[in-house]
């Protein structure tokens, strides 16, 4: 006989085995009880129900559920219908269950690369989601146009070119689930076209690394000094990753001279800079520095990200490219958009709102607080600790004692407090020695433990 499927009240899939319909029913409820499939109290469906799902007579289920109740496997009541038995026989011993691994988890972390998430704005993204989920054309819940929606991509060209510089056409920008995604899209298109090797900055996320790895693409760190990467050193690279605003992690802008020669050397051998503008609405203490993209936008790929400014959680990133990539980066994405249409409309809709900017300006001054709030207390508790790249971004530098990094880190583990080296972030290839120092994410913990996570980072301080 086929599987079938009764239909009301729970899922039941029925395998009868052995001779007559009868008795082929009445062992396959029986196993499914007996294996547990059929919880005790499980509601079975009525006898009339289950026979017409079955196509066989109500008689025969009928009987079938008789002979189940008389073996004590299930129960019937007047107007309670058929159950599944409550049985204190026990089943089949289950193997027990292994110990589980103490793992220890920090009690603060200052570890960067997130925003305080408990800062999400719920209540105004939940807003812009139900005024957008109801003008939401039917065409939004379908498979969607691999570039993204449109009604966030022109959103995303005017915002950009308002607050960033940018010169956007939603035509060629092109919608991904952040930075390491549009990395993958890049790499893939640059493979395409026979580039082997991408010149990176000396200090950097080793996830970007990998992700531009696995296109085949070979990752070459230019030196970096006192003025950021020495875009001078490129050679005969094809493309170069940036992040020229806020170099990552360091914290310094890629001084103008070599914003300059970087371009300059794209417009020279038709080079291609990816431009990684990580956190680019956060300054502080200086005049918002614009985006490269703006200098030469057929020169110069420009990548966004709400991961920072509003929750990684939503893999919603951005690429704005250059016309003569636009299509080839389409193609390394897929036919389909890979990134939620109703989160897409959303974000056009807090953009186009001005719900955005708000929370940028707020966020802003409440991560201007804790930075000055952490300059404040090293000054007082350790004031041989030299504090750098604290002028924009969400983490600063702290500058250690030669030959401290290491024990400094591992001081921090035994106390719950999450810290990186700058070590970490050092390329492997790198000819710049990465000089003792913590990347510290003031950022990262909610309001009411950041002043405990300030005071755990004094504690472990040379």
């Amino acid at each position: 006989m086929a599987k079938s499927w009764a239909t009301l009240g729970v899922d039941l899939l029925l395998e009868p085995t052995g001779p007559g319909l009868r008795k082929g029913l009445t062992n396959a409820l029986r196993e499914a009880v007996r294996s547990g499939r059929l919880a005790p109290g499980t509601r079975l469906p009525s006898s009339r129900s289950l026979a017409v799902d079955l196509g066989i007579a109500r008689n025969t289920v009928a009987e079938a559920y008789g002979d189940l109740v008389a073996e004590g496997w299930l129960s019937a009541r007047q107007g309670s219908g058929t159950r599944v038995a409550e049985r204190t026989s026990p089943g089949p011993k289950a193997a027990p269950a292994p110990r589980p691994r103490k793992r220890s988890r920090p009690v603060y972390d200052l570890v960067p690369g997130t925003p305080d998430l408990s800062s999400f704005p719920r209540a105004e993204w939940l807003k812009a989601a139900r005024r957008a989920l109801a003008v939401a054309p039917n065409d939004a819940f379908g498979y969607g146009d691999p570039r993204g929606r449109v009604e966030l991509r022109t959103a995303l060209a005017q915002y950009l070119s308002r607050a960033r510089g940018v010169r956007a056409d939603p035509d060629r920008i092109l919608v991904c689930a952040g930075i390491s995604h549009g990395l993958k899209i890049l790499g893939a298109a640059l493979q395409a076209r026979g580039v082997r090797t991408i010149a990176v900055e000396s200090f950097g996320l080793d996830v970007h690394y990998d992700q531009l790895a696995a296109t085949g693409l070979r990752t070459d760190p230019l030196p970096f000094d006192e003025r950021a990467t020495r875009t001078d050193a490129l050679t005969d690279q094809a493309a170069v990753l940036l992040t020229p605003a806020h170099q990552f992690p360091m914290g310094v802008p890629l001084h103008p001279d070599r914003r300059a020669a970087v371009v300059d050397w794209a417009r020279r051998t038709g080079g291609l800079v990816l431009e990684d503008d990580y956190d680019g609405e956060f300054r502080y203490d200086r005049q918002p520095v614009g985006a490269l993209q703006g200098l030469d936008p057929d020169h110069v790929v420009y990548l966004g990200t709400a991961s920072k400014s509003l929750a990684p959680g939503l893999r919603l990133g951005w690429m704005v490219l250059p016309p003569g990539l636009a299509e080839e980066a389409v193609a390394a994405k897929g036919e389909a958009d890979t990134c939620g249409s109703m989160d897409q409309l959303t974000l056009a809709e807090f953009l186009t709102s001005g719900a955005y900017d708000r929370h940028v300006r707020a966020a802003r001054l409440r991560y201007r607080r804790r930075r000055d709030a952490l300059t404040e207390a090293l000054a007082v508790r350790a004031p041989d600790i030299r504090v750098t790249g604290i002028a924009a971004g969400l983490h600063a530098v702290l500058r250690l004692p030669p030959g401290t990094e290491r024990t400094v880190v591992q001081a921090a583990a035994w106390q719950g407090l999450a810290l990186h080296g700058l070590g970490r972030y050092r390329h492997a290839h790198s000819v710049t020695e990465a000089p003792d120092a913590l990347v510290v994410g003031y950022a990262t913990p909610p309001d009411h433990a950041w002043a405990a996570a300030l005071e755990a980072l004094c504690r472990v301080l040379p």
